[in-house]
Order: structure tokens, then sequence, then C-alpha cells
């Protein structure tokens, strides 16, 4: 430590260190009558440039002005905006004008114009200098190099590293402009032991003086019960965070273990060299407290990296709406506000706040609270409250409503909360609604406000229009609704009808595609069957008759028994498909017909497959001789190959190997065809067509021996 300097030392020569211009002697010692000035940039910092002490840009100040300051010490050689660790006046921030010093009385002194802002109090204390440390503390020093005042003593909202946390002191948050209230970290007295706290604050009246606050513990720490000597939180160097107890230290609880830490919790200790790794714990302004580690090195840049938080869930955190609800969302990591009945969003703040005029105290309290009041019931929420909010709890309550109306017979009484504590009912009764609440599918809460307020949740503004208005209001929208929806309806079931017929006489008279089967009327076939009349074989869903062309050619026509009611649109794509298909071993689709009923279709033996009963669909003169197995294979195969996307269907290699038995083959979806005839409700159609299917025999087709026998007429088209 330099020999403190009995006088003032002014220098008018500096150099410049990141953007801010800095005495050389400044880095040591400060003597009496030392003064920095908010409207130049210089700074009072440590030995090895680590820490910096003077004015810097005010934060989270109401005006969002950038020519106010308040008096801090920050990180100095960081890259990015100032990380301040400590502030004097960071609730009443300064202007251009405003003055530091160090006067000849030994006291640090803040003044703006001519208020002073803050001072150290420290005339008389026989101070000589100050300096900035590099620990981050700025001390006050005597003649005897003792400490008449440091800043580690008045924390702020950051605890650095072998900063002690003693019982009397306590980190604290910037005050809310909205109602004054603000977050703190400190040691709770309890009867017989001591904890590591945070709550939130609060003044029981917004117009009370700042002694008078109520406050709302939301996260303790571990108890320390039965110990002597002093009991302090600390960061230590290693990254760990907890609490020593005892007249000589030796005892630890741990808030947090860093997994490098392999030395133990440490005391705190004043450190006047740099820290080989910067660390700060912090109180955010959102209530948690959370540690942060410089990195040097994040994906190229540098930058601070938080390593622990205390609350993982941002709705545990009592105030964080104000008195609204906290809501997460689906990753459990991030909250939205809402505001309460009678409440409102305090400016652009996402905080919420009481509306003075929709509360619901009474004013006398023999008034008949029926006739002024009402209950506006809030589901699956919970409340924060104090002790000072509840005026009763009442674990008889019969039912959930009942605990509205106690709220409403209770001239006092604002807010009532309903829920379950080991499967036993209870009713609060507050006074209150300060802290905030939550969601909790287990409990409602009832707020009491004015009988003229809205319904609802979110807005807390007031509905000055009468019953009347209202409901023109709620009707007009529903009647314009109505009307939209049925004229909607109307256009649908004309689009369907007339889609239907265009269609229908578009089949019936639409041009073949070049090459695709012909299109034959049902006259026509019953000539070149000659009605029909010489029948070659019967099938799962018709039979098989010889017929004969224009030119000659003989035919075979399959007729079918049962008609389906299935879409004309994917049959011709069916028989248009089948129909373009060559081979030298396939007999070819020459035409169809679809007509009427005469149908064709396939600071139901998918049914039989997924039902593994494949013999039903099997020719009974086959019972004894024919492979299940074999026939499984089969009719996975063929729908396989009658998919609805070609890209699904199979080659005809893979359809070989997979007839083979030398490929799996999976169970095949079901085609949209199919899912149509199931939703359309065919199920009697299908139990028909199961009889009919077992009353005949499959068939085989076999080619005469004639020249002209080149082609076959069949209804049954695969895809």
């Amino acid at each position: 430590m330099a020999v403190a300097s009995l006088f003032p030392v002014v220098f008018f020569f500096g150099t410049v260190l990141a953007g801010l211009l800095v005495d050389p002697a400044m880095a040591a010692v400060i003597g009496l009558g030392s003064r920095l000035l908010a409207r130049e940039n210089r700074a009072w910092v440590s030995d090895n440039n680590t820490f910096a002490f003077g004015f810097t840009p005010a934060k989270n100040n109401a005006n969002d002005d950038d020519n106010l300051f308040q008096v801090g010490i920050w990180f100095l050689n960081l890259p990015g905006d100032r990380t301040v660790v400590w502030s004097a006046n960071r609730n009443s921030p300064v202007t251009r004008d405003a003055v530091l010093e160090l006067d000849n009385t030994g006291n640090l002194v803040l003044q703006d114009g001519s208020t002073t802002v803050w001072m150290s109090n420290t005339s008389g204390a026989g101070v000589v200098s100050a300096a900035m440390e590099e620990s981050g503390n700025f001390i006050l020093y005597t003649s005897t190099n003792g400490s008449a005042w440091q800043s580690f003593d008045h924390p702020s909202d950051t605890l650095l590293p072998n900063q002690p946390l003693t019982v009397s002191l306590e980190l604290t948050s910037p005050k809310s402009p909205v109602h004054g209230g603000y977050y703190s970290l400190k040691m709770l007295q309890q009867p017989t032991s001591l904890n590591l706290a945070l709550t939130y604050n609060l003044p029981e009246s917004y117009d009370a003086s700042p002694e008078a606050y109520a406050n709302y513990t939301y996260w303790p720490g571990p108890d320390i019960s039965n110990v002597t000597g002093d009991v302090v939180a600390v960061l230590d160097e290693a990254g760990s965070f907890g609490i020593v107890y005892g007249n000589s230290s030796d005892g630890a609880v741990y808030v947090h273990k860093n997994d490098n830490d392999f030395n133990g919790l440490a005391s705190a200790i004043n450190k006047s060299t740099r820290l080989s790794i910067l660390r700060r714990l912090i109180l955010e302004t959102n209530g948690n407290i959370r540690m942060y580690r410089w990195d040097d090195d994040v994906n190229g840049s540098r930058q601070w990296v938080p390593e622990w938080a205390a609350v993982s869930n941002p709705c545990d955190i009592a105030g964080i709406c104000g008195n609204g609800i906290c809501n997460l969302d689906r990753s459990k990591t991030n909250a939205s506000c809402s505001c309460l009945p009678g409440s409102s969003k305090a400016n652009n703040d996402d905080l919420c706040m009481e509306n003075s005029s929709s509360i619901g105290n009474c004013d006398a309290p023999n008034v008949n609270q029926t006739s002024q009041f009402k209950i506006m019931p809030v589901q699956q929420t919970n409340y924060y409250f104090s002790g000072f909010s509840v005026i009763a709890n009442y674990s008889d309550v019969p039912t959930v409503s009942k605990c509205g109306d106690a709220c409403l017979s209770d001239c006092e009484c604002i807010a009532s909360v309903y829920g379950l504590d080991d499967e036993k009912p209870y009713c609060w009764v507050l006074r209150s609604l300060d802290f905030g609440g939550f969601e909790d599918t287990g409990s409602t809460l009832f707020v009491k406000v004015r009988a003229n307020e809205s319904m609802g949740t979110g807005d807390g503004k007031r509905d000055s229009d009468d019953d009347s208005t209202r409901k023109k209001v709620l009707a007009i929208p529903i009647v314009v609704s109505m009307t939209a929806l049925l004229g909607l309806l109307c256009l649908l079931l004309y689009y369907s009808v007339h889609r239907k017929r265009s269609l229908k006489r578009a089949l019936e008279t639409s041009l073949i595609l070049s090459g695709a089967p012909v299109h034959f009327s049902y006259r026509d076939l019953q000539i070149r069957t000659w009605n029909f009349s010489q029948l070659l074989g019967t099938g799962g869903f018709g039979s098989v008759y010889k017929g004969s062309l224009s030119d000659g050619t003989l035919v075979a026509v399959k007729k079918l028994d049962k008609v389906l009611p299935h879409g004309e649109k994917e049959f011709i794509t069916e028989v248009n498909t089948i129909g373009s298909m060559h081979h030298m071993n396939l007999v070819r689709l020459c035409g169809y017909c679809s007509e009427s009923s005469h149908r064709f279709c396939y600071h139901w033996f998918l049914q039989a497959m997924t039902d593994e009963m494949p013999l039903k669909v099997a020719d009974r003169r086959m019972e004894g001789v024919i492979n299940e197995e074999e026939l499984m294979r089969a009719l996975k195969v063929a729908f396989w190959c009658i998919q609805d996307e070609v890209f699904m269907r199979p080659s005809m290699g893979d359809v070989i190997k997979m007839l083979e038995g030398s490929m799996e083959i999976n169970m095949p979806p079901m085609p949209q065809t199919v899912v149509e005839l199931i939703e359309e409700g065919l199920d009697q159609v299908y139990r028909a067509m199961k009889r009919d299917f077992h009353q005949f025999s499959s068939f085989t087709i076999t080619t005469h021996p004639s020249s002209h026998a080149t082609c076959s007429y069949s209804t049954m088209s695969p895809r």
C-alpha cells in the first residue's frame, strides 16, 4: 500500500485507457480534496486497471435520459457496456453538473448543484486518503491504514469474490418506478436459526415511509442453527457460493458448489491483485440471483457467461408481474403476465397495478356489499401473500364458491384463495394483493371488484356502457358470424352437388385419352355379349361372360353383381391405369362401362389381410392345398401395388423378390379408396360382399386358341 498523502494532488495531464481519461496518480492513492466531475470522463482506477470508480451513465432511470449519471464502480477493461457492480445513487441519478469530492474533512460527498445527493458520513473519522482496490472495494483509509468506510459494507445489487455479506447487509435490486417494490438477498433471523433468502419487498402503503415495508420470501437458502460467531455469505475465488460461520470460520454450507472448487468454501479476504477469473453474483431486476463468469472466448467473442441461478422457474418469483398473474410458455422457461380484474398494465411496463377505483375495499362496513361489489373468479390460479395480508383462514368451506362469498361478506377483503392442502380445503381471505399470482390447477382466486367492473381478466378497464349497449355489442358479431356461416354452408352444398353432377356428365360423355380403355355403354355390352348369355366363370364380385367386338375380337366381360358407392373419378383413374399396361403375360384391358348402377370396382381383401385370415378370400375348392403364408404374402404385395402414391408402389423386381420370399414385406397402409369406404360407413355393403364371395368360386380366364383372342374385358382393375 502506498503512503497516504495529506494534501490534495491535482494533475493536468493524463493517459487514455479504454476510452476513459485517467490521471496516472489516480490509479493508486486519492488524497483529500480530490474530485470528479460528471461532465468529464475521468475515474479513479485500481492498480492493475481492473476496476474504476466515478461517474457512469445511469441505468434503469424512469426517464431513460442519457444525461443522467450515477456514481459507481465497474469493470474497467472489458469490452461492451460497463458492468456496474456498486452504485451510491442508482435510485437518484444526477445531472452533468454533479461533482463527487473527497473533501478536506474526509467526507466523500456527491453534490448536484446545491443539492447534496449522497455522502459517506465520515467527517471527523480521520480519513486521510482513498483507494480503488483490485478486489472491487473502494476504501476510505485513516492515518493508521484502517478503514473508515468501504463500498463492500454498503452493497447494491452485486457480490464480488471475497466480498462478505453479513447478517446486517443485503443485496437489493433497483426499486420499481411503478410502486416502489424491490428484491433483496439477505439473512433472515428465525427464532433459533438464520437462513439466506430472496424476498420481494413492498410498502404496506404506497404513501408510507420507506421503513414500513412488507415482504414475501420466495426462495429460502439453507438454515444455519446453533452457531456462535459471525455468519457470512461469500462468493469465493473458485466460484462457489455459500455461508461460512463460527469464530474461526470453521463451518461452511454450500448454496452452490463449483465443480472446480477443491479447496472448500473460503472466508472473505481483501485481495490486492487481479483474480485469474472474473466473477460476479448479481441480484437481477427480475428477482433472480445469478452468477456470471467472464469468458474471453465464447464462439470468438468475449462476454459474461451465466454459471448458476437460484430460481429456474421465473413464476416462482413473487412480484415478477407486479400484482398480476405469471404464466409460463410451453418451454417452461419464459413468463408472460396477465392482469387481474380491477388492475391494468402500468405504462409500457409488463407489471400490473391496481386501479383504485375498481378494487373491492368497501366505503363503509354497514353498506350492502352485494349491491356495491361482485366476485370475479380466476380459475386455476394461486397467489403469493404475506401474513399482513391475511384477514382469516377458513378450513370448513363446503364448496369453492363459498370461498368467494366469504370475501364478499367481509368489508375489508379484496380477494380470497381456495385450494386443497393434503386433501383438506382451505380459504384464505385477504386484505391486499401485492406479490402476484401463479398458475395452479388446484386453486381458484376470487377477486372482489366494483359491481360495474367489466368481466374478464387482463385489462382492468371499467365498463361504462349499460346492459343494453353491452347486449348489442355482443349480439352484432354473433348475428354476423351466424349469417356468414350459413352462407358458407350453402355455398359448399351447392358446390358439392354441382361438382358431382358435372363429374357424372363429364364421365359419361368424356373423350378417351389416347391409348386409354374405350368407354362402352351398358347397351353396347348387352349386344356384344348376347345379353350376357355365355358364362365363362364366376369371381368374388360377379360373373364373366363371353363377348365379341365389332371387328370380331373375342373379349371377356366381367359384370359386377354388387355395386359399391365408390367415386367415379377414382374408378376411371384405375381403369386408365390398368388399361395402359402392356405385357406379354397379361391380357389387355380394352374398355370399361360406368353407367348409373352398372359400374365396376373392387454498483375388401384388405380386411382379411389385416385380420391375418387370408383363407377367407381363397377359392373354396383349394382348401387343404393352399399355403396360407404364400397367400398372405400375395395379399400384401397386391396392396403395396395399389397404393395411392406412385412412389410407394414397389418395382416389378421387388414384387418378384417379395413373392419368392427373399424380401421382407411390411404390412401395407390402407389405400385411400378403402379409407373412404370406411369413412362413409359402408359396413353393410362389406358384409353383403363377403356373403356373396363365399357363395361363388374364384375363376381363371383362359384365352381361346383363336387368333382374334388378343384382349379381355375386365371390370376389376388394380391401381
